[in-house]
């Protein structure tokens, strides 16, 4: 079983930054993949960034060149920079792990970007 707890969402201006943070526990062996999701208020949850199985990083075209994804392998923590954010960034951002029997989800944390 693997846990993951997301920090740092809130209230930000357009053109500003955010950092989440996910941790991880529990069989860290057993995760495949990780990542982030965003889930906008009535839309459907997509990807937005992602360390893939074989190694290599992922991101969604809306993103690419504003977010970041990083990890410290040391604390099992996954972290997403979130650069030049906009109004249709706002939204509930989760931290996912991919293990063999399908996804583990955090609990998600709100990301509010005003105009």
């Amino acid at each position: 079983q693997v846990q993951l707890v997301e920090s740092g969402g809130g209230l930000v201006q357009a053109g500003g930054s955010l950092r989440l943070s996910c941790a991880a526990s529990g069989d860290i062996s057993s995760i495949n993949a990780i990542g982030w999701f965003r889930q906008p208020p009535g839309k459907q949850r997509d990807m937005v960034a992602a360390f893939t199985a074989s190694g290599t990083t992922d991101y969604a075209d809306s993103v690419k060149g504003r977010f970041t994804i990083s990890r410290d392998s040391a604390k099992n923590m996954v972290y997403l920079q979130m650069n030049s954010l906009k109004p249709e960034d706002t939204a509930i951002y989760y931290c996912v792990a991919l293990v063999m029997g399908g996804p583990y989800w955090g609990q998600g944390t709100q990301v509010t970007v005003s105009s």
